[in-house]
C-alpha cells in the first residue's frame, strides 16, 4: 500500500494547527506565573538516558489520548485541568506536534508544544534533571 502522506508532511500540517512555543517562551510564561504543566511524551527509555525537565509529567505518546479522555479506564486527572496549559515536548518536536494536534482534535484548547523539543530545552538551559533525580522528585 502506498504512503499518501509522509511523516514529515503530517508533522508540518500539525505544526500549522497547534500553538508552538520556543523553550524561551515557556520559561518566560512559567516565570510570569502562567499555570503550565510540561508533558514529556517521550518513551521512558529516553527519559532514562537523557533525563527530563524539572516538574515534567510523563505521558508516553502511545497512551496520551487514553490518559486525557475522562471516559477511558486509563484516564489521569493530572491531564484534565482546564486552568492549566499543557505544554508537550518530545525529542525534537515532531511527536509533540502530532500529539498536540491530536489533543486539539479531541477538544482540548489548552495545549501547546515546544519547538525543537528536549534538544531545544537543553540548549535554552531549562532546568533538566537526571532520570533518578526526576523520579525522586515524585514524577
Amino acid at each position: 500500500m502506498p504512503i499518501l502522506k509522509t511523516a514529515e508532511e503530517l508533522v508540518a500540517a500539525a505544526t500549522n494547527e497547534v500553538r508552538t512555543w520556543s523553550a524561551a517562551d515557556v520559561m518566560l510564561r512559567g516565570q510570569s506565573g502562567e499555570r503550565l504543566l510540561l508533558v514529556d511524551v517521550r518513551d521512558v527509555r529516553e527519559l532514562q538516558a537523557e533525563g527530563a525537565a524539572k516538574g515534567a509529567y510523563h505521558a508516553p505518546r502511545c497512551m496520551l489520548e487514553f490518559w486525557v479522555d475522562p471516559a477511558s479506564p486509563y484516564h489521569k486527572p493530572a491531564l484534565a485541568d482546564e486552568a492549566t496549559t499543557y505544554v508537550l515536548y518530545c525529542g525534537v518536536g515532531w511527536r509533540s506536534a502530532l500529539a498536540a494536534k491530536t489533543l486539539q482534535d479531541m477538544g482540548m484548547r489548552n495545549v501547546a508544544h515546544i519547538e525543537g523539543g528536549f534538544a531545544a530545552m537543553k540548549a535554552a538551559q531549562m532546568p533538566i534533571l537526571s532520570y533518578s533525580e526526576w523520579r525522586a522528585a515524585g514524577r
